[in-house]
């Protein structure tokens, strides 16, 4: 199958193209001075500095689907190539407010909030004057299996009463994080343990909420997510602040974690292609044992099978985003499960092809790799861990001969 853009997505993908090569590229190097001079509690200017540019440019909230709350109008299929090239680099999601996990809560929003939740927080965030955070994961428990939630909600009258210890909370140490949506179980005697969890929103500000610290992925602190332990105690908010009903967490983290797993992919492809052709430069460059080091049988074989990686990561993420518009997401859990096991691993070994050929730089992070190579390993975890995924693309497969 041919997977062709819309006219309208091939103009938005040149004006991206040129907006990266203009603004997001020079500022690189800026970027990660800031992030690491600011640290993980501050707002980095650089990004505060593009994104009116970007919003100026009409490439804003790309990822949205529809138009009703300012969306790009574009399909899965149409966003998978301009999220690519927005992966390319860390800087730049953020800067067109397609950045985790703020896109995964605007759908979450938008899909399952009311009126009143739109305008208080959905607004605000499509204009990116506020960020999010998503608090599901806990230190106590094996998160990969959600039902294994240990975090309470509590209706209390008109409120519920929130309790719980979460980390690996995107974005909570984010200054301009006002709003998380937390994960908890409302009814943890229900038989069917998955109708036990709920999600609310909790205002950051709220009595209560404590942001512990930054958590380090690989030495990286708040590059790219802000990863964050943060503990609930006896947080009070109104019932309203409930999304969809009782004991429908786990229907929303499927609606919400769909579109996200596929963006992570999308994103990898395109910090794989950076990677490589950061490979080939180097390899062209660099001078070992009396040739250039792309004419090294070992490399020649790694930057080949770096193509054939990374065009198979692709066709499956397009394949996915594809069948995600035609059929929906539910039908096409097979096709997103493959490409949240195969993307990155994918990256994960074409990073670390990368990281050979610097040599010893490339373990430094002068060229970008090393924290390619974190985000790549942390995203075998991250929205199910591969193992995760693995078991249910075999049970699905076996259902076929039963």
């Amino acid at each position: 199958m041919a997977f062709e853009m819309s006219p309208k997505a091939q103009q938005i993908r040149e004006q991206l193209l040129d907006f990266m090569d203009e603004h997001i590229y020079p500022n690189e190097e800026r970027y990660w001075k800031e992030a690491e001079e600011k640290g993980p509690w501050n707002v980095l200017p650089v990004v505060e500095e593009l994104k009116p540019k970007a919003k100026a440019a009409g490439l804003w909230n790309l990822f949205m689907p529809g138009t009703e709350h300012g969306g790009a109008g574009l399909s899965n299929l149409d966003y998978a190539p301009l999220c690519e090239i927005m992966g390319r680099t860390h800087l730049a999601p953020e800067v067109f407010n397609c950045s985790a996990p703020d896109t995964g809560n605007m759908e979450v929003i938008a899909r399952y909030g009311t009126d009143e939740h739109r305008e208080k927080w959905l607004a605000p965030l499509l204009r990116g004057e506020i960020r999010s955070c998503f608090a599901m994961t806990e230190p106590a428990v094996a998160s990969s299996d959600a039902t294994n939630i240990e975090s309470s909600i509590v209706r209390d009258g008109d409120d519920y009463v929130i309790n719980g210890h979460k980390w690996y909370t995107t974005g909570a140490t984010d200054p301009r994080c006002k709003i998380a949506i937390f994960m908890g179980k409302t009814d943890p005697q229900n038989p069917n343990r998955h109708l036990q969890q709920s999600m609310i929103l909790v205002p950051m500000d709220a009595p209560g909420v404590k942001v512990i610290r930054p958590l380090p992925v690989f030495g990286f602190y708040g590059v790219p997510d802000r990863a964050s332990e943060v503990v609930f105690e006896n947080v009070r908010v109104p019932a309203s602040n409930l999304l969809l009903g009782e004991g429908r967490g786990f229907e929303i983290a499927q609606g919400r974690l769909g579109p996200g797993r596929i963006h992570h992919c999308m994103r990898l492809i395109g910090l794989a292609e950076r990677a490589l052709e950061r490979m080939c430069r180097r390899a062209k460059a660099r001078v070992a044992f009396g040739k250039p080091v792309a004419e090294q049988g070992v490399t020649l074989e790694r930057i080949a099978q770096s193509r054939i990686l990374i065009d198979q990561a692709r066709l499956l993420t397009l394949n996915a985003a594809h069948l995600m518009d035609t059929v929906g997401n539910k039908a096409a859990k097979t096709e997103i499960a493959m490409i949240k096991v195969a993307a990155p691993n994918m990256a994960c070994q074409v990073i670390d092809w990368a990281i050979q050929v610097h040599g010893g730089g490339g373990t430094s992070n002068d060229f970008g790799l090393a924290s390619a190579y974190a985000t790549a390993r942390l995203l075998r975890l991250a929205d199910g861990p591969d193992e995760v995924h693995r078991n249910q693309l075999a049970r699905l497969e076996l259902r076929k001969y039963d």
